[in-house]
């Protein structure tokens, strides 16, 4: 039987990966009008779960707050773009690189260390992407490197949500995703607007909910079960994209673009397996101090 952290994690996995889908399915709307209706829908839920929670809505620590919406608004309008124009399971894999960049900015942000091994471990995981590119032709070097780019902007907002981890309440960092993403994208969309037609509207309107469902989840599972059990269940989610973009967008791979999706998760889960051994050896070594 699973426990209600892992089923909680499985969960936000599956909603993350059919929020992709319909993201790849309405690819004739520009991405940044679909992040337009993703953000009024979570703005609206977030304000409300705020209120109901009696906490004041902006915070305090605005410049780090709108940094974070800044960083997180820029790495999914490039994230959605790519999950447009390439094989959704590429996509994914290239968003995976996220943990890695945040390692690596952690060194200037918060003033983390990198351990020798992490850089090994690093450097499977870009391998892995220099194999996809390299043998999948449906790859260019732009939406690649737009790839990229969306998983180190990623990175940022990570690592601006740990410097704000205690300073700020979490729906409230949530909060300022669309609170800054909803006049950036509002402004593109002004002048650049696609007419949604048919069936657009609930695809673009299960956007936003899905979305919702997957980050209650995701806390859900962080707030229940210890993080070293249930973040790596996040690279499930390959393998939903995988079964997903065959099924609704008839895509495959070759065996090499296989091996190359494998090494990029190798090289994250080797890290975070690494950090997570590190971080129980300190709190060992803590406590042992605090006895004697």
């Amino acid at each position: 039987m699973l426990s209600k952290g892992v089923q909680h994690m499985l969960l936000s996995t599956f909603f993350f990966s059919l929020m992709n889908v319909c993201v790849k399915e309405v690819s004739h709307i520009p991405a940044v009008e679909i992040i337009l209706f993703r953000s009024g829908i979570s703005l609206v839920m977030s304000w409300a779960m705020l209120k109901r929670q009696n906490v004041p809505v902006l915070g305090t620590h605005h410049g780090l707050l709108i940094a974070r919406g800044v960083a997180g608004a820029a790495a999914l309008i490039l994230f959605f773009i790519t999950l447009q124009n390439i094989p959704l399971a590429t996509a994914v894999t290239i968003q995976y690189l996220s943990p890695i960049f945040t390692t690596i900015l952690g060194v200037f942000i918060v003033k983390e260390k990198v351990k020798p091994w992490q850089w090994v471990f690093f450097l499977i995981s870009f391998s892995g992407i220099l194999v996809i590119e390299g043998v999948d032709v449906r790859i260019s070097p732009l939406f690649l490197s737009l790839g990229i780019a969306s998983a180190l902007f990623a990175g940022i907002a990570y690592n601006m949500i740990r410097r704000l981890n205690t300073r700020e309440h979490p729906l409230v960092i949530v909060f300022y995703f669309p609170l800054v993403a909803l006049p950036i994208t509002g402004l593109y969309s002004l002048f650049n607007w696609v007419q949604p037609v048919g069936w657009d509207w609930p695809i673009l309107i299960l956007v936003g909910v899905l979305t919702q469902l997957a980050q209650y989840y995701m806390t859900m599972a962080y707030q229940s079960e210890e993080l070293s059990k249930v973040a790596t269940l996040n690279y499930i989610g390959i393998i939903y994209a995988l079964f997903l973009g065959y099924i609704f967008f008839g895509e495959t791979f070759n065996v090499w673009s296989y091996a190359g999706m494998a090494l990029v998760l190798v090289g994250v889960i080797l890290n975070i397996g690494y950090k997570n051994r590190l971080a129980k050896k300190e709190a060992l070594a803590a406590a042992d101090s605090k006895q004697v």
